[in-house]
């Protein structure tokens, strides 16, 4: 027999591509799932392969130094059946000279880019051929492999989907953000492939790294620790909390991972300016999605910063409200991180699942600012010996919030307010855009017999959890929304539950405030030194909030933060009450002109009212969609927009994708900025 000899061959990206749910990635190289058998054509010149005189064989290689006890090569014939573990190749069909090989990785094969060669021999003569590169994510779809997800409507969701919602805004007020994770964009893969390759873990020793990226829990700590750049480490975001922006983007600006994750690999890897949480959840579930890691952006509101580890954060107040920062501890409005679901056979079983992985630098977990995955099971069990960080979530959600209020003479004393930690967990639905409370999953009802064992377990005393229904009750309460560019009332409101009259002094202040808890100068002011509060009655103490008094130092985060203090003459108690009011902006309306149809062009006129009484300069609108925008489109106003006026603009785009797609809009200006609009648009497929 002569030589068998490879002419050609057809890597199938297409279909390959269709099957393991990669084909938004572009045809352009051939991804696959692990433990998914792929499909190659081969063809042979001069003569087909015979079965019995031809061997064929496969060598599959991954990362700069493979070998096949560290599971990153592998040579594997191609044989009749698939082989019970390891790589394998089977004969699928003959047609002449072109044979169709299946091939398929273990479920448990590191993810990366591999190198795919053939070794073909007849007799004593062999040849090798090098045919191309593919790359292998991990498989939510397989049983055995360690992120499957059982629900496809899930899978859809935190595997699959492009885009998003992140919430933000105030306990009260709960907002949500419209966000493009875009982890199908062109070239997003490859920078998301090169972040593992710029780890530290992989330049100290890249054998034992590419090794365990077998593994999603060491892929969520590598990309938790990349996505930030406190450790000097070539991370993709640079965090900033301060208001001052200007050398950078605001991390109110921006509305998708795409675009920073390109401005990184195209800076050579330096940091990207400016992320704050939500920016660096959203970027590491951009990362993990693509990765194929079912991940979802989780929004934590009240969460508590203890850096001393006492789940007890200490506040203190001066007679006027203001805050004394003498600890590190604070109270975040919210706080993002990412949930990532996968398999923990590294613990005892019973906590697989959801695990948290918060990619925001906050605390130093084994030397490096990362944290996580924590399983989401444990924080709720209070097992907090359990790996990675689990104490500093736990925390995050159930610290207990002591308000001090520091007399004249230097005093303390202690509020008999009781803030709670860790509300209203938020994450998108799936399959829709309404908002899934998923606060039970991190923690039992308040005061249930469950919560106390948890908390003995965990060896935490909530003082807050016995509070007396005697005495002064304080609560503050929002009349209406708070509009941008408007005057609105917030109401003290006061009620004795005691049989007799109790004499008071009320203050309150407000003040504008960030996400993270900082506050600005004042915006209001009352205080009122003789409050006279009859047996069992409630007054309601009204406090105007002006917008000339809030508009100039109003952050971009467009919260103010109120404090009331009731201090009562006759025993010197004092109580404490706190609330964010979270500033509406204007709406963006986004109208879609035009049947819209993949490959075909469609038009959004896109609007949004100036509710300010002054005109807003340097106006843009910024517009990106996957699957419908390429990239980011940007549209400069020419003129201001004047006071109250409506400003309307036009944007083409030709979308490459059919399907459920978001449009995403953001405008900045000198006196708005950050204000977000979002559109669904259902693009129906191109006729064939």
């Amino acid at each position: 027999f002569a030589d068998l000899v490879l002419e050609t061959w057809d890597l199938q990206c297409d279909r390959n591509g269709r099957e393991h749910r990669t084909a938004e990635m572009g045809c352009q190289q051939l991804v696959v799932r692990r433990g998914q058998p792929f499909t190659i054509t081969l063809h042979f010149s001069g003569r087909g392969y015979e079965e019995g005189v031809d061997k064929l064989a496969f060598n599959v290689e991954t990362g700069p130094c493979p070998i096949e006890t560290s599971g990153t090569r592998s040579h594997f014939a191609v044989t009749d059946f698939p082989k019970e573990s390891g790589w394998s190749a089977v004969v699928q069909q003959q047609d002449g000279n072109s044979l169709s090989v299946s091939l398929c990785s273990p479920t448990s094969a590191c993810i990366g880019r591999y190198s795919l060669t053939l070794e073909t021999s007849t007799g004593y003569q062999g040849t090798s051929c090098h045919i191309g590169h593919f790359v292998l994510l991990f498989n939510a779809w397989h049983p055995e492999d360690t992120v499957f997800l059982r629900e496809d409507d899930e899978r859809g969701e935190y595997v699959l989907s492009q885009q998003g919602l992140i919430y933000q805004g105030a306990c009260d007020y709960i907002t949500s953000t419209p966000w493009n994770f875009g982890q199908f964009e062109d070239d997003i893969l490859s920078i998301c492939l090169n972040l593992l390759d710029t780890n530290p873990k992989f330049l100290r020793d890249q054998n034992r790294d590419c090794s365990r990226r077998n593994d999603p829990v060491y892929i969520g700590r590598v990309v938790s620790a990349m996505v930030n750049c406190n450790d000097e480490d070539h991370g993709v975001l640079a965090g900033r909390w301060d208001n001052h922006y200007e050398d950078g983007m605001s991390p109110m600006a921006w509305i998708g991972s795409v675009d920073i994750l390109k401005r990184w690999k195209e800076f050579g890897c330096q940091p990207v300016k400016y992320g704050q949480c939500w920016v660096f959840a959203a970027v590491a579930c951009t990362v993990l999605r693509c990765l194929g890691i079912p991940s979802r952006v989780v929004t934590n509101y009240h969460s508590a910063h203890d850096t001393n580890g006492n789940l007890v954060i200490d506040r203190y107040l001066n007679e006027t409200g203001e805050q004394e920062q003498r600890s590190k501890d604070m109270i975040w409005n919210f706080h993002c991180w990412v949930e990532s679901w996968m398999a923990r056979p590294d613990l005892a079983p019973g906590y697989d699942g959801w695990q948290v992985l918060d990619p925001t630098p906050q605390e130093k977990s084994e030397g490096v600012f990362c944290c996580g995955p924590a399983p989401v099971k444990a924080i709720k069990e209070g097992d907090l010996q359990l790996k990675y960080d689990t104490p500093f979530v736990f925390a995050e959600v159930n610290a207990d919030v002591v308000y001090w209020v520091v007399q004249r003479d230097g005093s303390q004393k202690k509020s008999t307010h009781s803030s709670v930690v860790g509300k209203n967990i938020s994450t998108k639905s799936v399959g829709t855009d309404s908002r899934e409370d998923i606060t039970h999953s991190y923690k039992y009802p308040e005061g249930s017999e469950k919560e106390r064992e948890v908390f003995v377990k965990a060896e935490h005393e909530k003082s807050s959890l016995r509070q007396e229904d005697e005495g002064l009750h304080l609560k503050i309460k929002l009349s209406e929304g708070a509009n941008n560019g408007c005057d609105f009332d917030v109401f003290a409101v006061i009620n004795n539950n005691t049989d007799a009259e109790r004499v008071c002094r009320l203050m309150l202040c407000a003040r504008t405030a960030s996400y993270n808890g900082t506050v600005g100068p004042q915006c209001g002011m009352k205080d009122l030194l003789n409050v006279t509060l009859a047996p069992r009655a409630e007054n309601s103490v009204p406090l105007r909030i002006l917008y000339e008094k809030y508009g100039e130092s109003l952050t971009q985060d467009n919260l103010i933060k109120v404090v009331a203090l009731l201090t009562e003459y006759q025993t010197g108690d004092v109580v404490v009450a706190v609330r964010d009011v979270y500033i509406q902006n204007p709406e963006i309306k986004i109208r879609i002109l035009g049947e819209p149809m993949q490959n075909r062009k469609l038009v959004a006129e896109i609007s949004l009212v100036n509710p300010l009484a002054a005109p807003l300069n340097n106006c843009v609108f910024v517009v990106e969609g996957a699957g419908l925008t390429n990239g980011q489109q940007t549209k400069e106003l020419e003129e201001p927009v004047e006071p109250h006026a409506e400003t309307k603009v036009r944007l083409d785009f030709v979308p490459r994708q059919s399907g459920l797609r978001k449009l995403v809009v953001d405008f900045e200006s000198d006196k708005l900025t950050g204000v977000k609009g979002h559109r669904n648009v259902i693009i129906a497929p191109q006729p064939k």
